[in-house]
């Protein structure tokens, strides 16, 4: 049976090139995103058309047992989980704490640190029971330090930090690989980074950091990193590593 790759979080960017990539080696992409069916369905296309195998889900990781359903119906309807990779940002923008609501921190928590709890709750077993898997897991500057206007992703990401410490800690000995993903820079990303900024401002960034200058992270070549950890033997296996364009300042240099 063709081993499958989750993708929780799979939009234009770096979800979406991930599971294409993972397609190309051989695994059946699962491709999950809250919203927008006819940009899910583009992406599920292009992969097809590739000659590789994938599907798409439209999933709320904030609604109560939709993680948990939708890895019981691949594991039952598609193959087995052999990579999940958690890839759903929390990302509010700039807030002074007088502007961020308690719904809004506590829907970046929800779905930065409690659904990436639920996919483990929900595959981790089963994978041990297999005795191998993979967990990778999209992270960002804020889990490694807290700046002002970013009290929910700082707090969210900070957890997501530490419950990947704590499930390789456990899971790690039983064969399964959790790796903690920084990624310390702008991602080329129209349906990320595009929305959060506008696309006249998103426009003027390529042109003056993008494209031929490589100072925005690329998600095509992220996605090789993915595949690269989901390979590595257990005798190497990384628990954390932060990814950035080579002309930007590292996270501890700020």
């Amino acid at each position: 049976m063709t081993p499958v790759c989750l993708v929780l979080g799979a939009g234009a960017g770096i979800g979406g090139n991930v599971a294409r990539r993972f397609a190309q080696a051989g695994y059946h992409a699962v491709l999950c995103r809250r919203c927008d069916q006819a940009g899910l369905n583009r992406l599920v296309d292009t992969i097809r058309a590739d000659g590789n195998a994938a599907s798409g889900f439209l999933v709320n990781a904030i609604e109560p047992n939709s993680i948990e359903e939708l890895v019981a119906t691949i594991e039952a309807d598609i193959g087995p989980i052999e990579v999940a990779v958690y890839n759903l940002g929390a990302q509010i923008g700039e807030r002074a704490l007088a502007n961020t609501s308690l719904k809004a921190f506590e829907t970046g928590w929800r779905i930065g640190t409690l659904g990436l709890f639920r996919l483990a709750s929900a595959l981790c077993p089963t994978m041990q029971a297999r005795g191998k898997g993979t967990l990778l897991v999209t992270s960002s500057t804020a889990a490694m330090r807290g700046n002002g206007g970013q009290h929910s992703h700082a707090a969210a990401m900070g957890g997501r930090r530490m419950l990947c410490q704590s499930l390789n800690a456990e899971f790690a000995p039983k064969g399964i690989h959790v790796a903690h993903i920084v990624i310390d820079g702008p991602v080329d990303a129209p349906d990320t980074l595009g929305r959060l900024l506008g696309a006249e401002q998103f426009q003027a960034l390529r042109e003056s950091r993008g494209n031929e200058h490589d100072g925005l992270l690329l998600p095509d070549k992220v996605a090789e990193t993915y595949l690269h950890l989901a390979r590595q033997h257990r005798s190497t296996w990384t628990f954390e590593l932060d990814l950035r364009a080579f002309s930007d300042r590292a996270w501890w240099n700020h």
